[in-house]
């Protein structure tokens, strides 16, 4: 017997998708995951100690504080169907053992990219392109930071040209909805089977 606070039979049950946002150390990654959630996200982020001196590389981004130890979790629902679960990964080399556990079960993810340190996301594109995961790059537009187009990113990172390249503000929720809404639309593009 249901109970009245149970949903009713025939509502749609949401689809859950598991969506990795990933990128270098400092590119903004637990900034977007908490620019679009819709909770309030859950946040490893600690204060730098000088334990990370001569650990991890703070070029580019010296005034950086924090930095997240595991990851970042955010849920945003796209529609009554379809609901993406976020898990922003740590960017330092040191955390890179924990990515494999958080890829399991990952339908596509967000190379978050940092024209500033633009090769810190190599990484990042080569797991995803070596685990087979859908992925787009999201170039973050940093203030003070040169800007390129997506062609040039593309180049410069030598992907595939079907893998979506484009600029965000990874504070603003429009913008990393944008985002999702890509990556969505190419996991969709590249995981139907053809007639």
């Amino acid at each position: 017997m249901a109970s009245n606070d149970s949903e009713q039979v025939g509502d749609p049950i949401p689809s859950a998708i598991k969506i990795l946002v990933a990128g270098g150390f400092g590119a903004g990654k637990t900034t977007l995951v908490g620019a679009v959630s819709e909770i309030v996200p859950l946040s490893t982020e600690e204060v730098m100690t000088e334990a990370s001196m001569g650990v991890d590389d703070l070029a580019g981004v010296e005034q950086k504080e924090t930095t997240t130890v595991a990851l970042d979790f955010g849920r945003i629902t796209i529609t009554d169907e379809l609901v993406l679960y976020l898990f922003g990964t740590p960017g330092q080399q040191r955390f890179w053992f924990m990515w494999e556990e958080l890829a399991q079960g990952a339908l596509g993810a967000v190379v978050l990219a940092d024209t500033r340190r633009l090769d810190t996301c190599f990484p990042s594109v080569d797991f995803f392109e070596r685990h087979g995961v859908p992925f787009v790059v999201a170039v973050n537009c940093f203030d003070g930071a040169h800007h390129y187009t997506g062609q040039e990113v593309t180049e410069a990172l030598t992907l595939d040209e079907r893998v979506p390249v484009l600029l965000c503000d990874a504070r603003s929720r429009e913008s990393a909805k944008e985002v999702l809404e890509t990556l969505v639309k190419h996991v969709a593009a590249t995981t139907v089977e053809p007639a």
